[in-house]
């Protein structure tokens, strides 16, 4: 599907881009197209992959210009350009604005534009029953990739997104934190040991957006079920994998921070469809003709559970540590260590 073709990937020096070169560059597509407005980390991919299929455009999402100078010709697009840290978005929400819900319209806007076949919108569990400037943020780029997939035929142009939680090791991540804090000798700094976080690897989470790719329908959601931990039993793992014995500090939550996170509602859990190992989660495609709901109703609300972080699957210490073991980045500090 992906031969001879070109691959746009939005904010693609981040952790997921890597990931998506990696898994792409031996195959027989055509060009990958690394967008994103730091040339600093483009300079030191193009050192590390030396490869011709990969051009570089630097740009902004925020400036539709510079997306118009990385789309032509473009086949598919994976928009993963955002920003993600809690906290920075807490202090400067209009910053999330610009970025993740605006800087969304204007990449699908460029897309249907210039034909692009299809689309994935990268998203997050935050965007499920958002508390935070970035949760808040995410929910509202899946609005608009929504409404944004409504306006186009869908034979010219999908558009499609997922959702999942946190990737191991990703840049900005806990785990690198608590590796370098147990690596200089300091107490793991932990802000609530009973709160659950999905735990997925990068390499899931780019299986993840290809399902999406090959069997999203306009509008759909795409969730990977996901097993979860306590971030107590994260650091419990860490600290055994080093053979470590560094105090646990209790420093309480961050701004914006869920006990528990979401990759689904109990509305969308109504209406999801069980793929297997995915959810998908269709777009509600009624129209704006509200009378006919005012008089005659549509469906009942759901009664169903939600699917979160505190009812999936529960690692254990032990799998905890299985799963940080299949990580490159934990392999590569444990060398020598």
């Amino acid at each position: 599907m992906f031969k001879n073709k070109i691959l746009l990937i939005t904010g693609g020096t981040g952790s997921f881009g890597n990931a998506i070169l990696r898994k792409f560059l031996n195959t027989d597509i055509g060009e990958i197209r690394i967008f994103s407005r730091d040339e600093k980390k483009q300079d030191d991919m193009r050192k590390i992959y030396r490869d011709d299929k990969i051009k570089f455009y630097i740009g902004d999402v925020r400036d539709i210009a510079s997306i118009k100078n990385a789309m032509h010709g473009v086949d598919y697009i994976f928009h993963a350009a955002a920003l993600k840290q809690v906290p920075s978005c807490e202090f400067f929400p209009l910053e999330a604005v610009k970025t993740n819900i605006i800087g969304t319209d204007n990449v699908l806007s460029v897309a249907i534009e210039y034909q692009v076949k299809k689309i994935i919108c990268l998203s997050t569990d935050k965007a499920a029953y958002p508390i935070n400037a970035m949760g808040i943020s995410k929910a509202m780029m899946e609005k608009v990739f929504i409404a944004k997939s409504k306006t186009v035929d869908p034979e010219k142009t999908t558009i499609c997104g997922t959702r999942y939680g946190n990737v191991c090791a990703s840049r900005g991540s806990v785990i690198p934190l608590f590796v370098e804090q147990i690596m200089l000798g300091k107490p793991l700094t932990i802000t609530n040991p009973n709160m659950t976080r999905f735990l997925m690897s990068l390499e899931e989470a780019v299986d993840l957006v290809e399902y999406a790719f090959r069997h999203g329908q306009s509008g759909d959601i795409m969730v990977k079920k996901s097993p979860a931990c306590t971030i107590g039993d994260l650091a419990r793992a860490l600290l055994e994998l080093f053979h470590a014995d560094n105090e646990i500090r209790i420093i309480g939550t961050r701004h914006g921070e869920k006990l528990h996170e979401t990759l689904m509602t109990k509305e969308e859990y109504y209406v999801a469809e069980d793929k297997g190992d995915f959810y998908r989660i269709p777009a509600d495609q009624r129209d704006l003709y509200y009378d006919k709901y005012f008089i005659l109703g549509d469906q009942k609300l759901s009664e169903e559970k939600e699917y979160n972080s505190n009812n999936t699957k529960r690692l254990t210490v032990e799998e905890i540590k299985e799963k940080m073991l299949a990580i490159d980045y934990i392999q590569k500090k444990l060398v020598g260590w």
